[in-house]
């Protein structure tokens, strides 16, 4: 009996830490505080990112033009990018699908019809393209052809 007793001692505790309001409002404020640490730290974590990329690079204002290829389920594909420089930031761009492979003709075209809307008045060292109008393999190309434009286009 005294064994029993005592496991339900054990019981009659579990069961008021669990239904205990009291406990329940600290557990609520434990985890509400713990949540907002790591919001805090993911903003801090995305904000001292941003700031780590160098914009000092000085390029030259004009119009530049660059292939770019990637590699697709369909195999070896390019991109062709044009785009002008002004104060380091980009005026204009136009995409130019040069892919053999029909679905990836079609990826490209819906990213050369979205690209303008992420990039333009952006500084150029600032681009990070991943994904444009649910074209993700097309960004590589086009990162590719970016390079190759700043290169040309920097300054001493």
């Amino acid at each position: 009996m005294e064994i029993a007793s005592r496991d339900q001692g054990f019981a009659d505790i579990l069961n008021r830490m669990t239904t205990s309001p009291r406990l329940a409002t600290a557990r609520l404020a434990a985890v509400g505080t713990a949540g907002l640490g790591l919001l805090t730290l993911a903003g801090c974590a995305g904000g001292a990112a941003d700031a780590m990329v160098d914009t000092s690079a000085s390029y030259a204002d004009g119009d530049y033009s660059a292939e770019g290829s990637y590699i697709s389920p369909a195999g070896e594909q390019s991109v062709k990018v044009e785009l002008t420089l002004k104060d380091d930031a980009v005026t204009a761009v136009t995409v130019t699908p040069e892919a053999d492979d029909p679905q990836a003709k079609g990826f490209q075209q819906k990213f050369a019809g979205g690209i303008s809307d992420v990039i333009v008045g952006k500084d150029i060292d600032t681009l990070d393209v991943s994904r444009v109008a649910g074209s993700s393999l097309t960004s590589g190309g086009f990162t590719k052809a970016i390079e190759s434009i700043k290169a040309e286009a920097l300054e001493g």
